[in-house]
Formats: C-alpha cells, sequence, structure tokens
C-alpha cells in the first residue's frame, strides 16, 4: 500500500477503530521495547545461538497455526510457487535472522545500550536507503537529519577508535529487511512465515549442533528455562500481530512516532536496570541522533497528508 492510499484509508476509518489501531501499536512498541529484559532472565547459560534458534523455530510454528487457522495457506502456496519471490524471501529471511542473532548476542554481552542506537538511526538508514536504491527525494531537514546520524557514529569512531558495529549490523539489517520486503507484494503473516520456515533447517542444524556438543539448554529438567526459549516466539508474534493491527489502522507517520518507544525502552532498560554505563562519547552520540530524530519526525509532520 502506498503512503497516499494509507493515510487516505486511515483518515476514513471509524474514530473507534483509530483509537483500536493506536492501543495496539502501543501494545507492540513497548513489548518489543521490554524484549531485552525478557531475554535477560534467561539463565546466562544458554547460549545465543540456541535462543535464536527457538526463536525461529516456535516462530514458525505459532505462525504456521495462525496460518491454517486464518485460511491463509493459499497464499503461502502462492508465495512458494514463484522462485524469484522465494528467492527473495530467502533474503530477507537471512537479513531477519541476522537482525535476531545480533540482538540476542547484543543482549548476552551487555550491549543494550547499543542495540538502541542502531534502532534509533533506522529510521534515518531508512530516509537514506530510499535515496539510494528507490529514488526517492530528500528534503532539506532529512539531509540534515542523515548528517546528524553519520556526524554521531564519526564521533564514536573519532573518541574510541572503533565503530558501534552491533548499532551498526542492527540498524543495517532491519533496514535492509524493510527495503527488501517493500518489492515483495506478500503480506505480513505469509512473509514471516515463510522467512522463519525457510531459516528452520538452519535453526534445527544449530540445535543438532549444540546438543552434539553437550551445550544444549532446552529439555534438561529446567522447565522455567524451556517456557523462557518458548516465550521468544510469543515476544515475536503478538507484537508483531499487534503492529499489524496499527498499521491497517494509523497513518505511516503515526506509526512512525509511535517506533521510538522500542529504542526508548532499550535505552531506559539498559542504564536503569541492567546497568549498563553510558560514557560521554555514547551521550554525545545519542543527542547528535536525537537531534537529527526531531528534525526529521518535524519534517514528517509538516508534511503529513492534509485532513479530507
Amino acid at each position: 500500500m502506498s503512503r497516499s492510499s494509507d493515510a487516505v484509508s486511515s483518515r476514513s476509518m471509524p474514530l473507534g477503530q483509530v483509537r483500536v489501531g493506536l492501543l495496539a501499536g502501543l501494545a507492540a512498541f513497548i513489548t518489543w521495547g521490554f524484549f531485552p529484559l525478557y531475554l535477560s532472565w534467561i539463565d546466562a547459560s544458554v547460549s545465543p545461538l540456541e535462543i535464536l534458534a527457538h526463536r525461529i523455530l516456535w516462530t514458525a510454528v505459532m505462525l504456521g497455526a495462525a496460518a491454517i487457522a486464518l485460511g491463509r495457506t493459499p497464499w503461502l502456496r502462492r508465495a512458494w510457487a514463484s522462485p524469484r519471490r522465494l528467492a527473495t524471501l530467502a533474503l530477507s529471511a537471512l537479513l531477519v535472522g541476522t537482525n535476531w542473532g545480533t540482538f540476542i548476542w547484543a543482549v548476552a554481552h551487555h550491549r543494550v545500550i547499543e542495540t538502541s542506537l542502531g534502532y534509533f538511526i533506522n529510521p534515518l538508514l531508512n530516509v537514506a536507503l530510499g535515496f539510494v536504491f528507490l529514488g526517492e527525494r530528500l528534503r532539506r531537514p532529512q539531509w540534515l537529519a542523515v548528517a546528524l546520524a553519520v556526524a554521531g557514529v564519526a564521533f564514536v569512531l573519532v573518541m574510541h577508535g572503533r565503530l558501534p558495529w552491533t548499532a551498526l549490523l542492527v540498524a543495517g539489517s532491519f533496514g535492509t529487511y524493510g527495503l527488501v520486503r517493500k518489492q515483495l507484494d506478500v503480506d505480513a503473516l505469509t512473509g514471516l512465515l515463510t522467512e522463519t520456515l525457510l531459516l528452520s533447517p538452519l535453526a534445527i542444524a544449530a540445535l543438532v549442533w549444540l546438543s552434539a556438543h553437550g551445550a544444549l539448554s532446552f529439555g534438561l529438567d529446567a522447565p522455567r528455562t524451556d517456557m523462557l526459549l518458548f516465550g521468544a516466539a510469543i515476544f515475536t508474534v503478538v507484537p508483531f500481530t499487534a503492529f499489524a493491527v496499527a498499521a491497517q489502522r494509523l497513518r505511516l507517520a503515526s506509526v512512525g512516532l509511535l517506533q521510538y518507544i522500542t529504542p526508548t525502552l532499550h535505552f531506559l532498560t539498559g542504564i536503569l536496570i541492567l546497568g549498563e554505563p553510558l560514557d560521554s562519547a555514547q551521550f554525545i552520540t545519542f543527542v547528535l541522533i536525537w537531534i537529527g530524530l526531531a528534525i526529521y519526525t518535524h519534517d514528517l509532520w509538516r508534511h503529513r497528508p492534509a485532513p479530507a
């Protein structure tokens, strides 16, 4: 759906439906925002690779059940019938797997603050990707916002002598994933189900490898760990479903504003709950990104579609 058609459809929505969309959006982004805290509850002996594998497999199971219950299996067959579409979905599957894996690894290695930086960068990266790959024209405030994001990353490089790889990988994989999925005429449920199904053989292979090396935690008389590993998929499917509800009922600009809830909660969780340090260089980088986001958001709001 195009931006204009999305705006029109959301304007024609009854007020009650818009409220449902707003509540669903809040539920989705708040749930994603507390995902680092949830992952921190999983025993430290469980490897990030096992957490990722279970997230993929249980998500595929849950979405598969939903597709059957909703009668969406013909859509799934259509997605698999086209070699070109399937190849593109395989690429998006690798990107979402990379994003999930990087995020899980970052939480396990106490880099939640850096993941929040990645998701703050993401909207500005999307603007840059649209310019480079889709030929979208940028307004001056958007150029300034992107420049501030680049300046923020460069500042960390100068001060610490290293790039914030975790943040860049989180932002890059998620931003590119969105770019690839934008080219596909596949609905959200069918797309994510196909992606997790394509990743499932790799997930199963990872679990087999972990078991062969005595490093598998699932099913070893630790019901709490088993439930938390299964719950990683719930933390994927439930907010995903809520987000789909919000996207159908709200303007893209509204969804874009709500998405800042997630990295904000990651940032606060990392500092206030998980006790991660924030040095002055990181703080200045965040300030530059936040200023860029404020400029971008203001420009987005100024150029929102006029009411009908």
